[in-house]
C-alpha cells in the first residue's frame, strides 16, 4: 500500500509541476482580458486559470497518444 500512496503523490506532483511551467506561458493570455476589463479580479481569474490547469494536466492525455502511436512502433 505504501508504493501506492508514493506513485499517487508522484504523479500528483508532476501535474502540479507541469501546471506550474505551463502558467508561465499560457495563464498570462488567458487572464489578461478579463482582469483588463474588470470582468474578473486578478484573484479569481489566477485560481481559475490554475484550476483548469491542473484539471487539463492530469487528464489530457491526447498528445501521449498521438507522440505513442506516431513516433514509437511496437
Amino acid at each position: 500500500m505504501d508504493q501506492v500512496l508514493l506513485l499517487l503523490v508522484l504523479v500528483f506532483a508532476a501535474g502540479i509541476a507541469f501546471d506550474f511551467i505551463n502558467g508561465f506561458h499560457d495563464t498570462a493570455n488567458a487572464i489578461a482580458t478579463v482582469v483588463a476589463t474588470r470582468v474578473l479580479s486578478l484573484r479569481t481569474a489566477v485560481l481559475m486559470a490554475a484550476g483548469f490547469n491542473i484539471i487539463g494536466a492530469l487528464t489530457g492525455t491526447a498528445v501521449a497518444k498521438t507522440i505513442g502511436a506516431g513516433l514509437v512502433d511496437g
